[in-house]
């Protein structure tokens, strides 16, 4: 049987729907973020709160950048294109975790983020893990480019989060945010410089 070639509309199609979902996602975070210069007083700036607010920017953007590699895909699934509905989706669900549509019921965002953080880092753990299924989902060879870092990265990325569910020092997670931005920095430069 012949392989099937690839037709850019297939692509297109995958690429509207992952784009209006991020695009929402980024929004989100963007508009939160823009409360703190609207009304300063209002809700106090937790640094913890606030520097996950930086790694999904930060993350959201790479994500969107290295989708493109999904127009390696000569076949497109219904299971393939659900999986990444449902991948972007637990973006979409950060974001909203990060920023929720009312605050009424809490002191502020350290109290408000204190008492979600297991949604937040249970969340965060899966995505981790779906980022492993998004990578084989666009070959071997992609996956093997990206070495033994990779796996090594994600196992550590979803340790962490399960640990953070239950971890309440304050400075274990202000720690843990800050070196997660770092890394997720350094990644991007090492890896995603240039589309190939």
């Amino acid at each position: 049987m012949d392989t099937p070639v690839p037709h850019p509309e297939d692509f297109a199609h995958i690429r509207i729907i992952i784009g209006m979902v991020l695009g929402l996602s980024l929004a989100r975070l963007v508009n939160g973020l823009t409360r703190f210069v609207q009304h300063p007083g209002s809700n106090r700036i937790y640094a913890v709160h606030l520097g996950w607010v930086i790694f999904l920017l930060i993350s959201i953007v790479h994500f969107w950048w290295y989708e493109f590699h999904l127009s390696r895909i000569r076949e497109w699934t219904f299971p393939i294109y659900l999986f990444l509905v449902v991948y972007t989706m637990i973006f979409a669900a950060l974001t909203a975790l990060l920023f929720p549509d009312q605050m009424n019921d809490y002191k502020g965002f350290e109290d408000y983020f204190e008492s979600r953080k297991r949604w937040f880092f249970g969340l965060l753990a899966i995505l981790f893990v779906m980022d492993v299924g998004d990578t084989l989902i666009k070959g071997s060879d992609y996956f093997r480019a990206l070495g033994a870092e990779y796996l090594v990265r994600q196992a550590a990325f979803v340790l962490l989060s399960v640990s953070a569910m239950f971890i309440a020092n304050k400075r274990f997670q202000l720690a843990l945010v800050v070196i997660a931005i770092a890394y997720q920095v350094s990644w991007i430069l090492r890896s995603y410089d240039f589309l190939q």
